[in-house]
């Protein structure tokens, strides 16, 4: 567990406060504009391709401090639709490697969530004409769940048995051990957003009567399990963060101070940064607006000695720096903003006056022949 501490400015100035380093265990990164995990729907068969490459390099190339990929399975039947990407195989991890030395020749980070998607798995891309389950006649497969309750519009999901599950924890231990040997230095736990460990988490998705549901540590009893198995094959020196649903937007829901309570079990197990994020379980009213979710970022973070991480429709600068200035996070990541600006920010850097600060700007160079990784 990386205990948290404040930034050590040059200036009090809170523009500066964005581009100052974090360090989680043994990891250094170069600033605290972090590109949030978000799905391409681009990979055949899971694997990732120049897509990807083009996606995380040019937010690397832009000056982010980490880029994080895309949720991805560790499992075929874990991915949310077809296109999504995997960490289950031999072919992934080499993929992977390639993606993943062009950024580090850039001087950032890498990052990746793993994820399964639960019952809300084998769905449509957002784009495509037909939307919803694509059901196994068509390529698709079934959902699981805690139970056999639907996602309203999706199809019901097969209910876990404790064998399967204990199968899923061991597949996130697996695609652990992969993401270190493709290169990545943070690895990300997506338990938000109605995907699996979420609708275990959450009481109003988790009906179970056996061990994994019931109380909040039954409810939590996946979570911890999975963090147990992640750590022991990722890597002591390189952190580990998870992403919660700080709420569900409905009554009966998740609560921040539930997430604090989970990180309190959490964090001796190994975990050093909580990504906080909100719904999915169900259809909710959102207050979708600039920052939404960074007041619950700050209930997370007062209740926890964690780093925490922001995210929600953050876009200006100067409202970046003023998140992390209040205390409200300890890293900001962007997702809309930075699909619209690969470069935000080097755009930051100019509007809040730090062009000068060289190490946003990469040296070119062109990659050389990256060293194949074998399963061991």
């Amino acid at each position: 567990m990386t205990v948290r501490t404040e930034p050590t400015l040059d200036t009090a100035t809170s523009a500066q406060i964005l581009f100052e380093p974090l360090t989680l265990r043994e990891v250094t990164f170069g600033n605290r504009i972090w590109l949030s995990p978000m799905c391409q729907y681009s990979a055949v068969e899971g694997v990732p391709g120049d897509w990807h490459l083009a996606h995380l390099g040019a937010r690397a190339a832009g000056g982010f401090g980490a880029v994080v990929a895309e949720a991805t399975a560790v499992t075929p039947d874990g991915r949310i639709s077809p296109q999504d990407t995997g960490l289950w195989n031999e072919e992934h991890t080499r993929a992977w490697s390639r993606i993943v030395e062009f950024v580090h020749e850039r001087g950032t980070r890498a990052g990746i969530q793993l994820t399964h998607a639960g019952r809300k798995a084998s769905i449509h891309r957002p784009w495509d004409a037909e939307q919803g389950s694509i059901p196994p006649s068509e390529g698709g497969w079934a959902g699981v769940g805690p139970d056999s309750s639907a996602f309203p519009g999706l199809a019901e999901p097969h209910e876990l048995t404790s064998g399967e599950i204990g199968d899923i924890v061991g597949a996130f231990g697996d695609s652990a051990h992969r993401a270190d040997r493709a290169g990545f230095d943070l690895l990300e736990l997506q338990a938000a957003h109605g995907f699996l460990i979420h609708s275990f988490l959450s009481p109003l998705g988790n009906t179970r009567t056996d061990s994994y549901g019931g109380s909040f540590e039954g409810r939590a009893r996946l979570l911890v399990e999975i963090v147990d198995a992640v750590r022991r094959q990722w890597p002591q020196h390189k952190p580990l963060s998870v992403r919660f649903s700080a709420t569900d937007w409905l009554d009966g829901g998740l609560t921040p101070d539930d997430i604090v309570a989970i990180s309190d079990l959490l964090a001796p197990r190994g975990v050093d940064l909580i990504d906080v994020s909100s719904g999915g379980l169900l259809p909710a009213a959102i207050p979708l607006e600039s920052g939404y979710q960074v007041p619950l970022a700050r209930e997370v973070r007062s209740g926890t000695d964690l780093a925490v991480g922001a995210v929600g429709l953050i876009d200006d600068s100067r409202h970046a720096a003023q998140i992390l200035e209040d205390g409200s996070a300890d890293v900001i990541f962007l997702g809309r903003a930075a699909l619209r600006d690969p470069n935000w920010p080097l755009r930051a850097a100019k509007d809040l006056g730090l062009e000068a600060r060289e190490r946003l700007w990469q040296h070119q160079s062109v990659r050389g022949d990256w060293t194949e990784v074998t399963e061991s």
